[in-house]
């Protein structure tokens, strides 16, 4: 399942117990994630789901979990 693939990405990337992650999980707000930590997770992503690069704007657009959920429900199908 996606969701919780992406659980396990975060939760190894961030050092947080995925037990305290949800779909409501906020990159910014409440993992205190910087620029570079954004782009880091974007490309554990893209390796993880064997995805094409996520663009810039995609990234901006991506602020919680559910939408890093939907983005690559989306992408992957």
């Amino acid at each position: 399942m996606i969701l919780e693939k992406i659980k396990d990405i975060v939760s190894e990337q961030f050092d947080v117990d995925r037990e305290n992650i949800t779909e409501e999980t906020d990159f910014l707000n409440d993992l205190d994630a910087d620029s570079l930590d954004v782009v880091e997770l974007a490309m554990s992503i893209e390796e993880a789901f064997k995805l094409p690069e996520i663009g810039e704007d995609d990234i901006r657009s991506i602020s919680t979990v559910g939408d890093l959920v939907a983005y690559v429900k989306g992408i992957a199908g």
